[in-house]
């Protein structure tokens, strides 16, 4: 039922030619042939790239603040924050919350994070990011966190994280 264009695309003959167009017009757009810089090859550079958002705005057990802007670097084809940045700004500010009452020789495990996109976050508007412990146990942490813009306070995304402790090694 399929019929293949070039060596590595499928496209279905039900599909309208129009549609074909659009979305390769789309994937064109967004760079989708473009080559990735030299240094995003890099180890760590995951880390790198987020490690300039974060500034702490307080940190107190159980609870972490954070100012995160909405650079270009971030950004999104519609001009706003990329939903995987906001995926990526969750688990960090998650962590630094787990980590205010989970012990250091306990190693975490994320095992689950849910994200609720409820509006945007605009290119150069400022965020202020709030992660709350939940529930902290002997095996697992569960730490809720949102994202609001810190001029209006619009509520903009929702996260829950879910970290399983892996116990320390008794050697």
């Amino acid at each position: 039922m399929t019929e293949t264009s070039s060596s590595s695309t499928t496209i279905s003959k039900d599909l309208p030619s129009e549609h074909v167009l659009a979305v390769t017009r789309f994937f064109e757009s967004v760079g989708i042939h473009a080559s990735l810089p030299q240094n995003s090859t890099s180890k760590d550079f995951y880390s790198d790239l987020f490690r300039d958002l974060f500034k702490a705005g307080h940190v107190q057990r159980g609870h972490v603040s954070c100012i995160v802007p909405v650079l270009p670097v971030v950004g999104n084809y519609y001009n706003g924050l990329h939903g995987g940045a906001v995926g990526a700004i969750a688990e960090r500010a998650s962590i630094a919350c787990a980590r205010t009452v989970v012990a250091d020789d306990k190693k975490l495990f994320l095992g689950e994070l849910s994200i609720c996109y409820l509006s945007a976050a605009k290119l150069n508007e400022v965020l202020l990011v709030e992660g709350s412990v939940l529930k902290s146990g002997r095996n697992l942490t569960v730490v809720a966190s949102e994202f609001r813009i810190k001029e209006t306070k619009k509520l903009v995304f929702t996260s829950r994280a879910t970290f399983y402790h892996m116990p320390a090694a008794k050697l």
